[in-house]
């Protein structure tokens, strides 16, 4: 790994010599002896090993366990023993777990500490989405949720706003310069700082693994052990990370993190933004990127079936050569898709408004839970019939999957719970559902109709949540 720089709690450290897909948690724990930051299960579900990123897109709690060392590099990093002040004075959010009783045995404390650090640093207060990253089996969550209400109009420390104020000039890296003058890019370990150094890069290195939040790879790594070589970090890559508004579209980077999409997309796409909301934890959606989303190829990724009912065109990068395509045909088979060697997600063009978009979550737990089925569902009226109509499913295939024939069925129809629910039949047309560990296969068939009868319901202004009960 060449070198990186970054602000550990105030300190400006340099760090080389380890490879490239040391995760930050090991490094802290086994090289500097803050052992503050915990490890639970090593995947970023627990929270335990929550940490503070700070660049100047803003502060960010992310799991330090799926955090490989590069992506720190030019940022602030703050851990637990970062959070009370250099004379030991406490953080408000501490002294709150305190005075409300939000620790037992205390395993968990650090990464509630930090993601309501981070909360109260940002002014959030929506406190059950911030916190619903980190877990607590003992304590119960009623007074960590107290403690975080308790401290929101208290002053942000001093301490924990000079991580906004550094300048990336104070901390520069040695590996700033890499693959610059004439020198080779490195094999392992690429940073590149644009995507035409990338698609170089890429082009010689096909068979290298692409890193922009490492929410999955980092899974390959600490689960499956893994040696991934060669790989880049696409962090640095400021053009991937824009959303750029062109009229009647938006083209998203596809290093755009599922936090930043949200809050472009909410405002357009309120159904959507509550998708957003209930994918993964505040962590993850902090890291994870849509173009990796996309790239993975997971048949329950919950991004692709709301892109595809959009009518997303996907765009790719080869070298010099770019080709768009529509995001349906991206998917071919189970973990296969239609990219060539050496190219990469760069982009994904959605239309800037869609009124009757609306998303469905199926999943065992509400909040960071993996789909069941993912339904998401657009469709086009006029004078009550329906014109046009885009329906996709997650978890009903191997791939992300149209259901063309429920489509098809609804045009020319009126689009009443009635009709909806005689066409839902279709369903068995178009999928073939597998049974696992999360559903089996008749479930997912009878809930993706029972989606179908929800949205005709959500249409014709019938409230559909499943968070609300009426008698």
């Amino acid at each position: 790994m060449t070198e990186i720089a970054f602000l550990l709690n105030g300190t400006p450290v340099r760090v080389a010599g380890h490879s490239p897909t040391m995760t930050l948690l090991d490094w802290l724990r086994e090289t500097r002896g803050l052992t503050g930051t915990k490890e639970g299960c090593n995947e970023g579900d627990c929270g335990a090993c929550t940490v503070i990123v700070t660049d100047p897109s803003g502060s960010r709690a992310l799991n330090a366990c799926i955090l490989f060392l590069p992506q720190l590099d030019g940022k602030a990093l703050r851990t637990i023993e970062g959070i009370s002040g250099p004379d030991g004075a406490l953080h408000p959010v501490q002294q709150a777990m305190i005075d409300h009783h939000g620790s037992q045995c205390g395993f968990c404390t650090p990464g509630f500490v930090v993601s309501m650090a981070t909360a109260h640093l940002n002014s959030a207060t929506d406190h059950d989405d911030q916190l619903a990253g980190n877990l607590c089996r003992c304590t119960g969550y009623a007074p960590i949720i107290r403690a975080a209400q308790a401290a929101e109009t208290a002053t942000i420390p001093d301490w924990m706003k000079t991580d906004r104020d550094f300048l990336l000039a104070q901390i520069p890296s040695g590996g700033e310069a890499a693959g610059r003058g004439g020198a080779e890019p490195p094999l392992h370990g690429f940073r590149p700082k644009t995507t035409a150094e990338l698609a170089r890069w890429f082009m010689v290195h096909p068979e290298a693994t692409l890193i922009a939040g490492a929410t999955d790879v980092g899974l390959w790594v600490t689960k499956q052990l893994r040696d991934l070589t060669p790989v880049a970090f696409l962090s640095g890559i400021p053009e991937m990370q824009q959303i750029d508004d062109q009229g009647c579209t938006l083209r998203i980077g596809a290093g755009v993190t599922i936090a930043a999409l949200r809050r472009a997309l909410a405002p357009r796409f309120p159904s959507l933004g509550e998708l957003l909301r209930r994918y993964a934890s505040e962590q993850i959606r902090n890291a994870a990127t849509i173009g990796g989303n996309i790239a993975n190829g997971s048949p329950i990724g919950d991004g692709p079936p709301a892109l595809i009912a959009l009518g997303a065109t996907l765009h790719l990068r080869r070298g010099d050569a770019r080709r768009d395509m529509p995001l349906e045909d991206f998917f071919l088979d189970y973990r296969k898709q239609d990219r060539h060697p050496g190219e990469f997600v760069e982009a994904v063009t959605i239309p800037a408004q869609a009124p009757n978009l609306r998303c469905y979550k199926l999943s065992k737990r509400f909040d960071q839970d993996i789909s069941a089925v993912c339904g998401c569902f657009n469709v086009t009226l006029q004078g009550g019939t329906v014109t046009q109509a885009r329906i996709a499913f997650g978890g009903m295939a191997g791939t992300p999957k149209r259901a063309r024939n429920v489509e098809a069925a609804l045009i020319g129809k009126p689009l009443t719970p009635a009709s909806a629910a005689a066409v839902a039949a279709r369903m068995a047309d178009d999928f073939t559902p597998l049974s696992d560990m999360r559903a089996s296969a008749a479930y997912r068939l009878k809930t993706a109709q029972n989606m179908l009868t929800r949205y005709a319901h959500d249409l014709n202004g019938t409230p559909v949540s499943v968070l609300k009960v009426r008698a």
